[in-house]
């Protein structure tokens, strides 16, 4: 009986290369805080950070709507107690016409009666307007500034009346007019009356 020659292995060794082609590369590690999970430091700060801003944000933004809060506020108090003003004005200049007619210029009575004529119709136009607006801006103004105008339409209307009755006056002692002759006293001074819905006192 023949065996079969037992088969040989052969063992190929790695390749050796030179130590000189070997190098190390040291690789930076970061040591995180005790207790804490690795980028948490890190991660914190920016939070930090970013609300930090968030809250000066929002804190300055609030400041800036009370400010402008409060400016339009004071200038719709101004404009209010400006109109109110000139609503008085208007009322005041009302009462000067018995005396202003009284004083008209005696040499050109034609002239003087369209002068004065359309002066008046200007303050009447003013009182008109002043009433509308001051009742639907405030109804105490309103009602006390519609009384005020009432009044000063029977008192003075009807000094106006008897002035253009009368001649005009011719010398300079005559523009002293007594207040027998022109008596206005019945309309006394305004009561005052408060806005409710801006806190102006009207006459101020």
């Amino acid at each position: 009986m023949i065996q079969a020659p037992a088969p040989t292995t052969t063992t190929i060794a790695p390749p050796a290369f030179p130590a000189s082609t070997t190098a190390s590369v040291a690789v930076p590690t970061t040591t995180p805080l005790p207790g804490a999970a690795p980028g948490a430091s890190s991660a914190g700060l920016i939070g930090a950070i970013i609300s930090g801003a968030f809250l000066a944000a929002m804190l300055a933004g609030a400041v800036n709507v009370w400010m402008a809060r409060r400016r339009s506020r004071e200038e719709e108090r101004a404009r209010i107690r400006n109109t109110f003003a000139a609503a008085f004005e208007a009322y005041t200049a009302y009462k000067e016409f018995p005396y202003a007619i009284r004083r008209r210029r005696p040499n050109d009575p034609e002239a003087e009666r369209i002068r004065l004529s359309e002066a008046l119709r200007a303050v009447q136009e003013k009182l008109s307007y002043y009433l509308a607006w001051t009742q639907a801006e405030s109804v105490e103004v309103g009602q006390q500034y519609g009384r005020l105008v009432a009044e000063a339409r029977r008192v003075a209307g009807g000094a106006m009346h008897a002035a253009w009755n009368d001649p005009p006056r011719a010398s300079d002692p005559e523009m002293n007019i007594p207040p027998e002759v022109v008596d206005l006293r019945q309309l006394g001074p305004p009561r005052p009356s408060t806005c409710r819905r801006c806190g102006t006192i009207w006459p101020a």
